[in-house]
């Protein structure tokens, strides 16, 4: 998940929003004001709205601190790290690959919900000290915010700790299964399987309080979550399943050899006519004297007014060489797909010395494990 907003850096850590947070942000603020107002009917409304979006702030400072403990961690393993996005179910550390045994994936799964319940304990120890003595309702605006911040702690840490993959806890069931039968694969596909039944019954169980009448929102935002969760987990097994098949494999082994080259000379109107139309491929490496020169896509002709592609050459639209990634043959597959992945591009050229040998391209990674599956079973 991409941050459209970006905070800044910490330790080298780029700190960025989701849009969909502020959703989220909203629905607590006034959810905040609500409750407050319930419990401390005597509080002004403007009160009421500045302790609500304060501690909605310190929920998210929270959150990012739980993230932080993840990605700081994986830093120790050796791990990078490139960002940390806070989104509407809360916040996604995107580390670029996976921990290299079973210990760290423990140490990395772990410390985020150790951290917000050492932030829950401790907002509520700092709640008790400042109440008055008798007294069992906050009616300070400090004590409140205290004690809520405390309470939602321990709540998303206990709710991490559910063993359902990609939850925390479900990475804490992987590493621990990871560790007893000595393979990443099983263990993943078992935590997997385990995300899978507890993302269902998070869907029935949301869907059942919400028909029943029984809880509206919360049913529906628990069936919410399950879905969210249930995606997740779908989307880690077909991962593994795609890194299992790709083990082992160069991408000389999977690329698309007969590439689609056009001289950069031609026009944007005689490339549209000749190459796109008639042969169907939306790639095209551009070359010149046998040389990869850049890349051309029908999204680069778009960008040149139409009345223009007469008169505009290939070579004036197209995405330089020296924008491009490129792989070599003797890549690693998986090496690949991670740059496909990162750099958020659908193919890269292959080049061998200065010229270009193929396109490697998430099409040709699932024909390949296609192809691979299908004959694997005969």
């Amino acid at each position: 998940m991409r941050a459209q907003i970006k905070l800044g850096r910490i330790a080298g850590i780029e700190i960025g929003l989701h849009y969909s947070w502020f959703l989220i942000a909203i629905l607590i603020v006034f959810s905040l004001k609500d409750q407050f107002r319930t419990v401390n009917p005597d509080w002004s409304l403007g009160l009421m709205w500045a302790i609500a979006l304060v501690t909605a702030v310190l929920f998210f400072v929270a959150l990012l601190l739980h993230e932080l403990a993840h990605s700081l961690v994986a830093q120790s393993r050796g791990l990078r790290v490139r960002a940390i996005t806070l989104f509407a179910l809360g916040g996604v550390s995107q580390i670029e690959s996976e921990a290299n045994d079973a210990k760290s994936e423990f140490w990395i799964a772990i410390v985020g919900p150790l951290t917000s319940l050492m932030i829950g304990f401790i907002c509520l120890g700092l709640e008790r000290l400042a109440s008055p003595r008798g007294s069992s309702e906050p009616g300070a605006p400090l004590l409140a915010l205290l004690l809520w911040l405390g309470r939602i702690n321990i709540v998303l840490a206990v709710f991490n700790m559910i063993p359902g993959y990609p939850l925390d806890g479900g990475r804490v069931l992987r590493s621990l299964i990871w560790w007893l039968g000595h393979s990443q694969e099983r263990a993943t596909k078992w935590a997997s399987y385990t995300g899978q039944a507890v993302a269902f019954l998070f869907i029935l169980y949301g869907l059942f309080g919400f028909f029943t009448g029984r809880n509206y929102q919360g049913g529906l935002w628990l069936a919410f979550i399950g879905w969210f969760l249930l995606d997740a987990s779908r989307s880690t097994s077909l991962q593994m399943e795609i890194m299992t098949g790709l083990r082992g494999r160069r991408v000389g082994d999977i690329m698309e050899r007969d590439c689609a080259l056009v001289e950069g000379h031609i026009s944007l109107q005689d490339f549209v006519d000749e190459y796109v139309l008639r042969s169907g491929r939306r790639c095209f490496m551009v070359v010149q004297n046998n040389s990869l020169v850049g890349l051309i896509t029908p999204n680069e002709v778009k960008k040149v007014p139409r009345e223009e592609w007469l008169q505009t050459s290939v070579q004036s639209a197209m995405i330089p060489l020296r924008q491009l990634h490129v792989v070599s043959p003797e890549t690693s597959a998986i090496e690949a797909l991670d740059l496909l992945t990162h750099q958020d591009v659908n193919q890269v050229p292959v080049v061998s010395q200065g010229h270009p040998v193929g396109i490697f391209s998430r099409g040709q990674v699932i024909r390949y494990l296609q192809a691979h599956s299908e004959l694997g079973k005969h």
